[in-house]
């Protein structure tokens, strides 16, 4: 693996900046935020006064910490275009999210947005090795997803040639990377995974194909799967870290030459951890849940939006801005089966420690009388050939073993065959299946 580190010269300033002029403009950026999303959004101005706060009350960044949270509620019940801060015919594009668990989360952009999207994409590809004139392979989805476009628009910013293979095709998506050789592709960890087994089955070494690097999103991904990635497909994988209702992918990502979690682009973006149960702001080094505040945006300005993501703010080190640690799991999304709190990643690290267990995965949960059971589906790596019944057998309580021991919760653990799981067209990966009754209202 071949890492390109950017010389000094290479980075924006404010890449370089101090502490004192990043916040600095953060504040500047932070009055204009507040002050616009006040004036020309309804729901805003009502939140504050209610919480009895005006945008002229920011005197530091700390006083964030006195106005109201945005969550997927709120966005919810101004659907479709309630929270737009501009008028609808300066909104140049509209994502949304699929609205599986109720109405679709809308976000809208202005030319200026797209244009700082790009900006902060083409930075994010820049501090994970491309430069100018290398050949991108995407294979976020497009559409109203925000991956595969908002990919799209920084690579082509960045200067380099884009492949816009978009996800599904896998036997294609192998063939198109063999004849156009790109260097980079952009793409969830899962879905890499599944490029990897493609390869595997048409009996080609991904370690040998021309990517070199891996810029991988849209979902979280421990350490071990970074080590899975990188060892099976002989590339560099960075992480980068997005969500449509802040601005999309590009919100923060990792450099290559440290690989300690992704920068938080803060000029644009300032975050926040706070204690999920009270609100309360945390210290930097805490874990909690982590909330953004948009300093730039025009057509969707969101103020203190609670992203469910729990994790911890790290100080810099490559760059001018504060880190982002591993997400551990989702606020929201933290499965309690018997009075212990799981959550996938703690699955997925312990799945990893077995060599002969592919990394794909399902959680699944059930119910039992009034308690929740939880089923653990794992499948056999491709290349440990045929093993004997009893063995998989040990395998299977080996690993029911480990996440007694490591995670404190009895499971019953399913062994399936290579490629046993279904695999997703979209790229992500569908971890937890949760088969229990609806409760009524």
């Amino acid at each position: 693996m071949v890492q390109r580190i950017p010389e000094p010269a290479d980075l924006e300033p404010i890449e370089r900046a101090s502490k004192d002029e990043l916040q600095a403009l953060q504040l500047q950026r932070m009055r204009w935020s507040l002050k616009h999303a006040y004036d020309n959004v309804p729901h805003y101005r009502a939140a504050f006064d209610a919480a009895g706060v005006h945008p002229d009350d920011l005197r530091s960044l700390a006083d964030t910490a006195k106005f109201p949270f945005t969550g997927k509620k709120e966005l919810r019940e101004n659907y479709p275009f309630g929270m737009f801060a501009v008028p609808r015919d300066q909104v140049v594009r509209v994502h949304a999210s699929s609205g599986t668990t109720g109405k679709p989360t809308v976000v809208g952009y202005t030319q200026n947005d797209i244009d700082t999207w790009a900006a902060v994409v083409a930075r994010s590809i820049r501090a994970a090795g491309g430069r100018r004139g290398d050949m991108v392979h995407i294979s976020y989805g497009y559409g109203l997803f925000t991956g595969g476009l908002g990919a799209h628009y920084g690579a082509e910013r960045l200067g380099c040639t884009v492949i816009p293979m978009s996800g599904g095709q896998t036997e294609k998506q192998v063939q198109l990377i063999e004849d156009f050789k790109p260097s980079i592709i952009m793409v969830t960890p899962s879905y890499m995974l599944n490029i990897i087994e493609e390869y595997q089955r048409q009996g080609l070494d991904p370690a040998a194909s021309p990517l070199k690097v891996g810029i991988f999103g849209a979902e979280p991904w421990t350490d071990a799967m970074r080590a899975e990635i990188e060892r099976r497909a002989g590339i560099d994988a960075v992480d980068i870290y997005g969500l449509s209702e802040v601005m999309g992918p590009g919100v923060a990502s990792e450099c290559i030459e440290s690989k300690d979690g992704p920068v938080i682009w803060e000029d644009h973006f300032y975050p926040e951890i706070i204690d999920p149960e009270t609100g309360e702001v945390l210290p930097d080094g805490e874990e909690g849940e982590l909330v953004f505040t948009s300093l730039s945006k025009e057509a969707l300005p969101i103020i203190r939006y609670r992203t469910r993501d729990l994790t911890r703010l790290l100080p810099a080190t490559s760059r001018s801005m504060r880190r982002i640690g591993k997400i551990t799991g989702r606020s929201d999304d933290m499965l309690i089966i018997r009075g212990v709190n799981v959550f996938p990643s703690q699955i997925e690290e312990l799945i990893l420690k077995m060599p002969k267990l592919a990394p794909q995965y399902q959680l699944i949960i059930s119910r039992d009388g009034h308690l929740d059971r939880l089923e653990v589906l794992a499948e056999l790596r491709m290349e440990a050939g045929d093993v004997l019944a009893t063995e998989v057998e040990a395998l299977g309580r080996e690993l029911e073993q480990r996440i007694k021991t490591n995670v404190g919760v009895s499971t019953k653990v399913r062994l399936v065959a290579p490629n046993g799981i279904e695999r997703t067209l979209t790229g992500k990966a569908r971890r937890v299946v949760d088969q229990r009754p609806r409760e009524r209202a």
